[in-house]
């Protein structure tokens, strides 16, 4: 039974203070950046296209 806490220990241990767990951490902020991106982007094309279609159904009246 020790055996198995230190081993859960050690992975604990290496998880808080190893150098993967800050690739992890920069990868999930860059994809957060590239997804906020990408929502203000489509944000935009959105209104675009719903002003061009406004547009459209103005003339057509």
């Amino acid at each position: 039974m020790n055996h198995l806490f230190l081993k859960m220990y050690a992975k604990a241990y290496d998880f808080v203070y190893g150098e993967q767990g800050q690739d992890l951490v920069e990868y999930a902020l860059l994809i957060t950046l590239v997804a906020l991106a990408s929502i203000t982007g489509v944000n935009s094309v959105a209104s675009a296209i719903n002003t061009v279609f406004t547009n459209i159904s103005n003339t057509l009246s």
